[in-house]
C-alpha cells in the first residue's frame, strides 16, 4: 500500500511535469507568432514603402550546371498605424500565419518620394516558426517572394545584359551570358501563393501601373495596365546534391 508521503511526492512530480510541458509548448506558440508577425510587417514595409533590388545572373556554355544566380533585397522605414489580425498557430506543424494591415495616406517611401496612397488598405500575410527544422517551406516562399520582386524589377525598371561567344571552326569554343539588375520596387501586391506537391514555393505578384502612376504623379515607362509575375523557390538544394554527385570519382 502506498504511503501518503509517497502519493504527496508522485502528485507533485505530475504537476511539475504538466507545468513544464505547458510552458514550452506556450513558449513555442508565442515565438512562432512573434516570427510570423515580424514577417508580415516586413512584407507590408516591401509592398508600401518599398525596396532596393539588386540581382545577376551567368550562364556559361548553355548548361544549367554552369548557372549562377544571386538577389538581394533590402528595405527600411520607420512604421506607424500597422495592425496585426488573423493570428494562427498550427501545433502539428509548428508554424505560425498572422497578417499586418495598415491604411496609408501619404507617405516618403524608400526613394524619397512623397506618395498620396489616399487612405489606401494594405495587407500582407506572414509566416514563422520556432525552430529551424521546420523553416524550410518557409525558406522557399521567401526566396519565391524575393524572385517575384527581381522579375517584377526586370519588368518596370529593364536589365542589362552581355553576351560573349566563341567560335572556332564551326564549333562553339566559349559562350557567356550575363543578366544584372538593379532597381526600387514599391507598391507590388502579392495576389496569391502557396506550395506545390513536392513543397516548392510560388508567388503570384502584381502592379497595377495605372494605379501608381496616380500615386507617384508620373507616368511608369515601358509598362502596360498591370504587370503580372510569378516567383518561384525551392525547398531544397536537389541541384546541388547532383553536381557534388557527379563530381565524385
Amino acid at each position: 500500500m502506498i504511503s501518503k508521503r509517497i502519493k504527496i511526492f508522485l502528485v507533485l512530480i505530475i504537476c511539475v511535469t504538466l507545468f513544464v510541458t505547458s510552458v514550452w509548448a506556450g513558449n513555442k506558440k508565442m515565438m512562432a507568432i512573434m516570427a510570423a508577425k515580424n514577417d508580415a510587417m516586413r512584407g507590408l514595409t516591401e509592398q508600401v514603402y518599398g525596396l532596393k533590388v539588386r540581382s545577376s545572373e551567368e550562364v556559361k556554355n548553355m548548361t544549367a550546371d554552369s548557372y549562377v544566380g544571386k538577389t538581394d533585397s533590402k528595405t527600411s522605414a520607420t512604421l506607424s498605424g500597422i495592425k496585426i489580425i488573423d493570428v494562427i498557430y498550427d501545433p502539428q506543424k509548428d508554424i505560425a500565419r498572422a497578417t499586418a494591415t495598415m491604411t496609408a495616406r501619404e507617405i516618403v517611401n524608400i526613394d524619397g518620394s512623397n506618395v498620396a496612397l489616399n487612405g489606401k488598405v494594405f495587407k500582407h500575410v506572414g509566416f514563422g516558426t520556432s525552430s529551424s527544422e521546420n523553416s524550410a517551406p518557409l525558406k522557399a516562399l521567401r526566396a519565391a517572394q524575393v524572385d517575384a520582386y527581381k522579375q517584377m524589377a526586370q519588368q518596370i525598371a529593364g536589365f542589362t545584359l552581355e553576351s560573349q561567344t566563341s567560335v572556332e571552326n564551326y564549333m562553339l569554343k566559349s559562350d557567356l551570358i550575363q543578366t544584372k539588375v538593379q532597381a526600387s520596387l514599391a507598391l507590388s501586391e502579392i495576389v496569391d501563393f502557396g506550395w506545390d506537391n513536392s513543397g516548392d514555393a510560388y508567388v503570384k505578384m502584381i502592379l497595377k501601373v495605372d494605379e501608381v502612376a496616380a500615386m507617384l504623379g508620373e507616368a511608369v515607362v515601358g509598362a502596360g495596365d498591370v504587370v503580372e509575375v510569378e516567383g518561384l523557390g525551392a525547398i531544397q538544394d536537389d541541384f546541388k546534391k547532383t553536381k557534388a554527385a557527379t563530381k565524385k570519382p
